[in-house]
């Protein structure tokens, strides 16, 4: 979790950065080439701009929406953020480990999957035991829980 944070915060340094020093320098270099309604780097360097300017925005509400995150809420004895799962799909009799972890973390080929993700909502708020349904847009998985590990766990 920090590290994601201070991934966050290492790219809102950078944008930052080139938003207020690299770009104006840009723009007045290519307005001193003269008539702007043909100048391809100031076009180029403009349009720059407002993406920097739009992805700092979302990167600040992103940080901002993950400080907020409230890790005492988090479930000591059911499937939460962070939480290790080891489910049987019960169609293909196979064993599959998922960590559940937040977007910017996903690596389906590691397991690392999003609570947001279809299998991720899904096993929220489980234990061991449950069976869950999986609509995928491959058709519907039967997940069964057969060992969890949460992030307070994982922590010790």
């Amino acid at each position: 979790m920090l590290d994601i944070k201070k991934r966050l915060q290492e790219e809102i340094t950078a944008l930052d950065y080139e938003l207020h020093n690299e770009l104006p320098k840009e723009i007045r270099t290519a307005r001193a080439h003269g008539d702007l309604s043909e100048n391809a780097e100031y076009h180029a360097a403009k349009e720059r701009q407002g993406y920097v300017n739009a992805r700092l925005n979302q990167l600040k509400q992103r940080l901002a929406e993950i400080s907020m995150i409230d890790f005492t809420k988090i479930p000591k004895d059911r499937v939460g953020l962070g939480s290790r799962v080891v489910v049987l799909d019960t169609k293909k009799d196979e064993e599959i480990t998922y960590t559940l972890v937040m977007t910017e973390d996903t690596d389906a080929a590691k397991g690392m999957i999003s609570t947001s993700s279809p299998i991720g909502r899904s096993l929220l708020g489980k234990d061991v035991g449950d069976t869950v349904k999986v609509t995928l847009p491959g058709g519907t998985k039967e997940l069964e829980i057969i060992k969890l590990q949460t992030m307070h766990d994982l922590a010790v």
